[in-house]
């Protein structure tokens, strides 16, 4: 058996408990040592571990891991970050002409693994005998890469430096997979056959360390040679507006965008995207899938990581399923077709690994078509209006009702932000009136703790601590955070901070702009849960703003849907009944939307199918 312990350097501190692991080990106390104190924090010696389990329960920190490993996993890591660090075992496999997906949890090696493929961290297959060291296969101003995310996140104790040379780093991989597809694929890579080109995950970095009109960078880093080439590519990306724009103005969507069309325009028949679709809306998410689906041709092969299932579902022809532990170790499955991948993850079980990897099913349910009712009025407006230089917004007259969630669906740009602020009474409107005043808990889009950043967990959520640890604490994964500073935490861990802290206010209605950002599959589902039955319980109401359709269908009632020219107009229409609310929006999208007959899931019809046709025809674009 295979056993790996984890030390969680963070979260230990000796001189808060003592040293219990130490004194309370079994092994230590027979005077062999198995737990000992490195660099002030605790270390376990794996071989001399008898997975007793006692240091893990003692730990008031939480910060000690002993686990037994699949039977069926009885391989050498490919990569440990630090001795008791993260391991990742195995790496998702390309299939050129198909686009493969990678799903799974935050935290358990996705990143990692597109990295090791990309050539950007070089792989010391679980022997810590040095710094891990990071590769450049580029090293200039227009190699988008992730400059500074390597050193601020969990890897900062490594250094960003060249490996020995490329040919060496290939052969250990070639080694590695002996006897396997990926053996031929390291093969090619290393005879110079295969061309990778890699989009990071942390995009927003761009605008720190690249400086310069979006032009000239992307024509920097075109190594297409055909200027009608890069036309297209960047009119597919919705880019040709912001061409002459300082790359530093430019919104987490644009900079998206930036980021996929310099890896495309680079010579490469491996394209890797990690994230492609954060901080894009609906509309964008559409159109990004289509264009990397056509990046997949017989000569080329494409690797995603997406936490959106439907654009998941929409873009990829197979899929990895990777499962594990959260910060311990991660496992890339054997490769899957999408659906069966999809489903396999809300399933929780691989029945060929004979794995489960979750306790629960994630289900989705089929509701019945909601017929309207009167219910009490927690508020309502009449014809609001906000003029911004030359945005203007306008939202018709509309109610909310006690108890009822509502959606917000819109493209970026459009005004469904400052919809929001209106009623929270954070902006106010230039006509027009929110009729009866309300208690407002709000969450905005960017969550800014500037005036906090040196404030803990704890500090900031002491109400949500004290009142409901059941309803929003320990569903959120809140209790691991709780010593750690508001500026240490990562983005989906500020944003399940953010959640909690508006949850646990005191309020009629529940403001929430965007609130999967960030998250993983199975985060988004579980705060859906917590929102549904905070209202429920409260009999309150919650309007929350996102581009996830599994989300908002996972979780709202009822659906505001906004129209208009982004950064130009915006009106807001609505609610509506969910059916005809998603009507009237994928209308708009020009999509349908069938139920998985399987897990009940929603996906998007191939456009041109039959049940895209027909579903058309009917009018029935929601579950036809």
């Amino acid at each position: 058996m295979v056993r790996i312990a984890i030390v969680e350097k963070e979260k230990c501190q000796p001189e808060k408990c003592g040293n219990l692991c130490l004194k309370k080990c079994p092994v230590n106390r027979m005077e062999i040592e198995c737990i000992v104190k490195r660099d002030n924090k605790a270390f376990v010696i794996e071989p001399a571990c008898i997975g007793c389990g006692i240091c893990v329960k003692v730990c008031p920190f939480d910060a000690i891991h002993i686990i037994n490993m699949p039977e069926e996993l009885n391989q050498q890591a490919i990569h440990r970050y630090y001795e008791n660090g993260f391991a990742l075992y195995s790496l998702p496999t390309p299939v050129f002409g198909k686009v493969v997906g990678i799903i799974g949890k935050n935290g358990i090696g996705k990143s990692t693994a597109i990295k090791i493929l990309a050539g950007v961290l070089k792989p010391n297959f679980g022997k810590i005998t040095q710094k891990a060291n990071y590769t450049r296969i580029k090293h200039d101003e227009t190699d988008i890469v992730e400059y500074k995310k390597q050193q601020d996140s969990k890897e900062k104790q490594h250094d960003i430096t060249k490996t020995s040379s490329s040919t060496d780093y290939y052969s250990d991989l070639i080694k590695y997979f002996k006897g396997t597809e990926a053996q031929k694929f390291f093969e090619k890579v290393k005879a110079g056959e295969i061309k990778i080109s890699y989009k990071p995950q942390a995009v927003d970095l761009i605008a720190k360390s690249v400086h310069g009109r979006v032009g000239e960078l992307l024509k920097k880093v075109d190594e297409t040679g055909d200027k009608s080439k890069f036309t297209e590519i960047c009119e597919k990306l919705d880019l040709l507006h912001v061409m002459e724009n300082e790359v530093s103005t430019l919104s987490g969507g644009e900079l998206q965008r930036v980021a996929i069309a310099a890896t495309v325009l680079k010579k490469a028949n491996l394209y890797l995207f990690d994230e492609p679709t954060s901080f894009l809306d609906i509309k964008q998410r559409i159109r990004v899938s289509k264009f990397i689906r056509e990046l997949a041709t017989p000569e080329t092969a494409v690797i995603v990581i997406e936490h959106d299932l439907v654009i998941l579902d929409y873009m990829t022809d197979f899929v990895h399923i990777m499962y594990g532990q959260e910060a311990c170790y991660g496992v890339v499955s054997q490769i899957k077709s999408a659906r069966e991948g999809i489903n396999t993850y809300l399933l929780g079980y691989m029945r060929e690994e004979n794995i489960r990897f979750r306790e629960k099913e994630i289900k989705f349910t089929v509701r019945a078509v909601e017929k309207f009712k009167e219910e009490f009025e927690l508020t309502s407006w009449h014809d609001l209006t906000k003029q911004f230089n030359v945005f203007k917004l306008k939202a018709n007259a509309g109610k909310i009702s006690r108890n009822s969630i509502i959606g917000v669906l819109g493209e970026n740009g459009i005004g469904k932000t400052t919809f929001v602020k209106i009623l929270a009474g954070v902006d106010v409107p230039d006509s027009g009136e929110v009729t009866q005043k309300v208690t407002v808990s709000y969450k905005p889009q960017y969550i800014d703790i500037t005036p906090n950043t040196n404030a803990f967990v704890q500090e900031i959520l002491f109400e949500a601590l004290e009142k409901y640890p059941n309803q929003i604490i320990n569903p959120l994964n809140i209790k691991p955070l709780l010593d750690k500073k508001l500026g240490e935490l990562s983005g989906g861990e500020l944003q399940r901070v953010a959640i909690a802290h508006a949850l646990s206010k005191k309020a009629d209605l529940y403001l929430l702009d965007e609130p999967s950002a960030y998250l993983d599959v199975e985060q988004r589902l579980i705060i859906a849960k917590v929102i549904r039955e905070v209202m429920e319980e409260r009999n309150t109401a919650a309007i929350v703003v996102d581009h996830d359709l599994v989300f908002l269908d996972y979780l709202s009632k009822r659906l505001f849907v906004c129209e208009g020219k982004p950064a130009i107009s915006g009106e807001i229409y609505g609610p509506y009944l969910m059916e005809e609310g998603m009507n009237k929006f994928l209308k708009m999208l020009e999509i349908t939307l069938r139920r998985d007959q399987e897990s009940f899931r929603p996906r998007i019809n191939k456009s041109g199918s039959v049940l895209d046709r027909e579903q058309k025809e009917a009018g029935k674009y929601y579950y036809g």
